[in-house]
């Protein structure tokens, strides 16, 4: 991508030491419905912001075949195939029986279709990301690792991700296969995987945060956030997106939105340099949950 693009100022990680991807990337999980469920509200908006994306210099895209569910890759296909400069990134092991429903199933058989269905919707013959949705607690986790292990070796997957795991999870996933990427819930004021963050950044694993803007509760912000924000003539979102950003190097951020004028002051948080000082603030003054507050 373009040096001069919008999302370049945040640098560049590569996943697996082979795929280097922008470190502003796009959470395609509200381009559905409430609920996360069916179509979008707006189709022809949310196509549009697919197409923005890589304008403003977004070449990493995440979704999951439980987005609609199958409805956000169905998107990502019409709009972006063939994916020229591109990493997809997408997710399965989660079963949906309607909107806000969430029910993991890792029984092997069904994280193989998952794979399989993904590879068809998307319209390639490797997922360059695939990402274990939940680690499913009412199958051995050995024999969910070891399918995807297979997968990885037949070539239908790329590279290898986990979502909302602990370091030991990683460990024993790690056995099997290597793991490249996490993606676990973290942001400004909840920093609960903040230890297999760090375990990410010492092992040089991409670490993915979900819910960046804390589904959008930072948009009513702290004092302080406010504060620095208007230090920076910024938004308190684009604070906390460029706070991930400087909080580690192998943070890759992915704010989702259904419409184009979010994605683009999303986006615009990636050329915000926080001082040491607004960030060590910011940091400390933030009231965060972790697992010793």
């Amino acid at each position: 991508m373009s040096t001069t693009t919008p999302a370049s100022p945040s640098g560049t990680f590569v996943i697996g030491g082979d795929m280097p991807v922008c470190r502003m990337g796009f959470g395609a999980m509200r381009i559905t419905g409430k609920g996360i469920w069916g179509e979008p509200e707006d189709p022809e908006e949310a196509k549009r912001v697919l197409k923005r994306a890589p304008e403003l210099g977004i070449d990493f895209i995440d979704t999951a075949n439980s987005y609609g569910p199958n409805v956000s890759e169905r998107l990502i296909r019409e709009v972006l195939h063939p994916y020229s400069g591109l990493v997809i990134a997408t997710k399965g092991g989660l079963e949906r029986a309607g909107p806000n429903q969430w029910t993991p199933k890792g029984d092997p058989a069904y994280l193989r279709r998952c794979v399989v269905d993904s590879l068809d919707r998307l319209g390639v013959a490797t997922i360059d990301l695939w990402q274990l949705h939940r680690i499913d607690p009412a199958v051995p986790a050995g024999e969910q690792f070891a399918v995807i292990r297979d997968m990885q070796q037949e070539g239908l997957i790329r590279h290898v991700g986990l979502s909302q795991v602990s370091v030991a999870e990683i460990e024993a996933a790690s056995r099997h296969f290597r793991v490249t990427t996490v993606q676990n819930l973290y942001n400004l004021t909840d920093r609960t995987s903040e230890d297999v963050l760090d375990y990410c950044e010492r092992n040089g694993i991409g670490f993915i945060p979900w819910f960046p803007l804390g589904a959008g509760g930072l948009a009513r912000p702290s004092p302080v956030i406010e504060e620095v924000a208007k230090t920076y003539d910024a938004t308190p979102s684009q604070i906390a997106l460029a706070w991930l950003l400087k909080r580690s190097p192998v943070m890759l951020p992915i704010p989702g939105t259904s419409r184009v004028k979010h994605l683009e002051e999303n986006t615009a948080a990636a050329a915000i340099e926080l001082s040491d000082a607004d960030f060590a603030r910011l940091t400390r003054s933030v009231r965060a949950r972790s697992k010793t507050t």
